[in-house]
């Protein structure tokens, strides 16, 4: 039987990889159809990522073309098609400039799983968020008020403010997660597929 501490060691080892490459490892027993597909806009804008299933989709509706492949191929009764890797839509849509919902989730993500005040990247579930302003002092649950927080930094600070404390202070300032985060995001998630890098504004 495996220990508790050994399973805690897996883990956090499988928590930092996810961190180090800005997704999961790939799950024991996935497909190609679940492999990361980059989206862009009509103007070659990257908007989004989806999965290799829904790009699919995607391009047999006639909503996308295929831009570059991932090298598998789905092989169905009376069809055989090379799985993309980059898709783009045929007909622009207008992205908001804030495109993100205000969520737990979403703090996380443009925190990458990283305390913000010890700076510790960890699992979703060892994260918590923190009112940079308590709310007990009238802080709002804004983007720029909300960050992950572990719960160590989170009890220790409790409802005091920053200026009160000598040991503790924010690795970034807080941010809407506009359009430009959601880039950085895939510039992560795509940095192993080389396929990606002229659409993501690499720099050699």
């Amino acid at each position: 039987m495996m220990s508790a501490k050994l399973r805690k060691q897996k883990s956090l080892a499988k928590c930092h990889s996810m961190a180090a490459t800005g997704q999961p490892p790939r799950p024991r027993g996935a497909t190609p159809l679940q492999t990361p597909v980059l989206v862009l806009n009509a103007s070659y804008e990257p908007i989004n990522i989806c999965g290799a299933r829904r790009a699919l989709v995607l391009v047999l509706k006639g909503v996308a073309r295929t831009e570059e492949e991932q090298g598998a191929t789905l092989h169905a009764a009376r069809v055989r098609m090379a799985l993309p890797s980059v898709i783009r839509l045929l007909e622009y849509r207008r992205i908001p400039h804030q495109t993100r919902a205000l969520s737990r989730k979403n703090i996380l993500l443009r925190d990458r799983n990283t305390c913000q005040y010890c700076g510790m990247v960890l699992c979703t579930s060892d994260l918590t968020l923190d009112h940079v302003l308590p709310r007990s002092r009238g802080g709002p649950s804004t983007w720029e008020n909300l960050v992950a927080c572990c719960h160590n930094c989170n009890r220790r600070k409790g409802n005091q403010l920053l200026h009160e404390m000598t040991d503790m202070a924010l690795e970034r300032e807080p941010r809407p997660f506009s359009l430009h985060t959601s880039r950085h995001i895939m510039r992560m998630l795509g940095s192993a597929d080389a396929n990606w890098r002229k659409y993501l504004y690499f720099e050699d």
